[in-house]
C-alpha cells in the first residue's frame, strides 16, 4: 500500500497518467476533441490552473495548480472517469481506460 500524498495549496503539481488500452487512442480526433471538453468541464468545476498538456502515445502529461490543492484527487478522479464513461459511449467500447497517476 502506498503511502498517503501531502498536498499543499497554491502549488503547481506536475501530473502523468496513462491509458491501459495499447492502442494510440490519442490519434483518433474523436478522444482528443473529448479530452479537451472534459478539460474544460473539469476547470469549470473544481477551479484549478492548467499548462504544457502534452500527449505522448498513452501518457498524458501536464501542469495543474488546483484553487485548493486538497481538491486535486477529486479532480482528476472527475476528469478520468468521465473522459472514460464517454469514451465508450462515443467508440462503443467497454472496460477501463486509464491507469494510475503519478504526481512527479
Amino acid at each position: 500500500m502506498r503511502s498517503k500524498r501531502e498536498l499543499a495549496e497554491h502549488v503547481w503539481y506536475e501530473v502523468r497518467t496513462a491509458v491501459t488500452i495499447e492502442e494510440p487512442l490519442f490519434r483518433l480526433p474523436e478522444a482528443k476533441a473529448l479530452l479537451h471538453r472534459i478539460l474544460r468541464e473539469t476547470k469549470a468545476r473544481y477551479g484549478f490552473e492548467m499548462r504544457g498538456l502534452k500527449i505522448e502515445g498513452t501518457w498524458l502529461t501536464f501542469c495543474i495548480k488546483p484553487d485548493d490543492g486538497l481538491k486535486l484527487p477529486k479532480i482528476m478522479q472527475w476528469m478520468k472517469q468521465t473522459f472514460s464513461v464517454r469514451l465508450n459511449v462515443l467508440t462503443g467500447r467497454l472496460g477501463h481506460v486509464w491507469g494510475g497517476t503519478l504526481l512527479v
